[in-house]
């Protein structure tokens, strides 16, 4: 996709409206919003992800990667990749394939120029796919491990999302999922809601430029989306065991897991 794409898409995107933001997971047009949000906001999207989490994005990232016992035989799904950073550590860490879907093509356009630069023998092994989690481009047991970092609270139905790793993971697969979580330790917790409805929708949108409203949705989007007993109900149901989750950052971010049985 060229530069006109990208311009159109970002001058086109549609902002957020306050009484959208009371509950933005409720709504039928959630999924072009979403898709027009990241797109307007794909070129700041790395900067703002290390400047904004104190640079612990990257260090949860390799926490996930660890958790899913990557093997060199196998082959990763990467989930909502975005521009490819844990993509991209899925291939580092000595995986055999990895696989990156996401819909939103400015996205991926910047996934794939980043995969260019990188070593032939990590770029290699990397293939980026246009695609919507709740149907994945991917056939039934194909692949070893399922990540979604940051994305499944931007799906539309993500039981329905959550399914579908399912159906793609081989008996024995692991699914590992990043998501903003709600810290427990009550001074942890202000200060954490005061960054992130306060602070970080004033400077993130500085940084970037944004006019779609994306840092004002993020906050509502974390604070409106399932709690963490409903993400491991939601993982268990969906026919996952061994399912848990770990706080990390002090509860900032949560770390999902589950595998398939034999």
């Amino acid at each position: 996709m060229g530069e006109t794409a990208t311009t159109s898409a970002v001058s086109g995107a549609e902002g957020w409206t306050a009484a959208e933001l009371a509950d933005p997971h409720r709504l039928e047009s959630k999924p072009a919003k979403v898709r027009s949000m990241f797109g307007a906001i794909a070129r700041s999207y790395d900067l703002n992800n290390r400047v904004h989490s104190l640079w612990r994005d990257q260090a949860w990232r390799r926490h996930a990667v660890r958790r899913a016992g990557v093997k060199p035989t196998d082959i990763v799904l990467d989930v909502a990749c975005g521009t490819g950073d844990l993509t991209e550590a899925f291939a580092r860490a000595g995986a055999a394939r990895v696989i990156g879907v996401d819909f939103t093509p400015e996205m991926l356009e910047i996934a794939q120029g980043r995969r260019r630069k990188l070593r032939e023998r990590v770029a290699g092994r990397i293939e980026y796919r246009l695609g919507d989690a709740q149907n994945l481009p991917i056939p039934d047991a194909s692949v070893d491990v399922v990540s979604i970092a940051f994305g499944i609270r931007n799906v539309a139905d993500p039981a329905r999302a959550v399914r579908e790793m399912r159906r793609v993971l081989r008996p024995g697969g692991r699914v590992v999922i990043l998501e903003f979580g709600r810290p427990r330790w009550a001074p942890v917790r202000w200060f954490n809601e005061l960054y992130c409805k306060r602070i970080m929708p004033w400077t993130a949108t500085l940084l970037s430029g944004d006019r779609s409203g994306a840092y004002r949705y993020l906050p509502a989007s974390v604070e409106t989306f399932m709690t963490e007993g409903e993400m491991c109900d939601l993982l268990r149901a969906s026919g996952f065991s061994g399912v848990g989750a770990e706080g990390l950052t002090f509860g900032i971010c949560t770390c999902y897991r589950g595998v398939v049985g034999g």
